[in-house]
């Protein structure tokens, strides 16, 4: 058997479990970030031990979908019937004393998830499964760079809120306008800037390429739009010389997508 170095960067696998979870809560952060609190029996034994995580929501579009959840496995090479619209999305919060669920949206107007949260109200129910696993990344840098747009925000306030007093991180996320920043909660020294998309173009990217790099070992992580994920990771590998290692960037949804994260 093979050990495993928790304090290294280390992936660990769980059980794929599909849960029928009751709308307990709906709240509006922002005008286009909704809060959906998500909860009961089904949620007991659920684990999300990674910030940036990842569970499937099940969206069925019809009565055919509908009743193809009855049977359906998650992880399985062939279910019977249709599939239903799937979506990923990050755990915000979860609490296994009260049984709660968090999970973050943003309301864009298109797609399955965007369109479901719109209208959710208490009393319905979602079906969710996982997570598949989850990457552990454990508090050993001296700073963190933490860059997204607002589908990033679940995972960033995370990490933020699991940082020791002495950490520094520096936190760069793109949102549409003034309206949609939201107060991030952390015991480490956090500085951060948002870039507002309203009236612009690629702020984004040419707000990393201005930034000075926090001191001491770093951890960087990326998540927005495919592309610009890609040229954000080559940007902090190319121009600010970062430790590709040490730098995870990913796309939570590409421009021909309607809905994700």
């Amino acid at each position: 058997m093979t050990e495993v170095n928790t304090q290294a960067i280390h992936r660990v696998m769980h059980e794929i479990k599909r849960r029928r979870l009751e709308v307990l809560r709906v709240v509006d952060l922002t005008p286009r970030m909704r809060r959906i609190t998500l909860g009961g029996p089904e949620l007991a034994g659920f684990v999300s031990l990674g910030t940036d995580d990842h569970v499937k929501l099940l969206f069925p579009q019809n009565a055919a979908e509908q009743a193809a959840m009855e049977t359906l496995v998650l992880g399985a090479g062939k279910n019977d019937g249709p599939m239903p619209a799937m979506r990923d999305y990050t755990p915000r919060r979860y609490d296994l004393d009260s049984l709660e669920l968090d999970i973050d949206f943003v309301l864009h107007g298109d797609g399955p998830a965007s369109t479901w949260a719109e209208q959710a109200k208490p009393g319905q129910f979602l079906h969710i499964g996982g997570p598949r696993g989850s990457m552990i990344v454990p508090d050993m840098f001296d700073s963190y760079l933490l860059i997204g747009d607002e589908t990033a925000l679940p995972a960033i306030a995370r990490r933020l809120e699991g940082l020791a007093a002495n950490r520094r991180a520096l936190v760069i996320i793109e949102v549409e306008n003034g309206k949609e920043q939201q107060v991030l909660e952390s015991a480490a020294e956090v500085s951060v800037i948002w870039v507002l998309r309203e009236g612009g173009k690629d702020h984004l990217l040419s707000t990393v390429r201005q930034i000075d790099v926090p001191a001491g070992s770093l951890y960087a992580w990326v998540a927005t739009e495919s592309r610009v994920s890609r040229q954000i990771r080559r940007v902090l590998l190319d121009e600010h010389g970062l430790d590709e290692q040490f730098v995870k960037a990913v796309g939570y949804w590409r421009l021909d997508d309607t809905d994700e994260e």
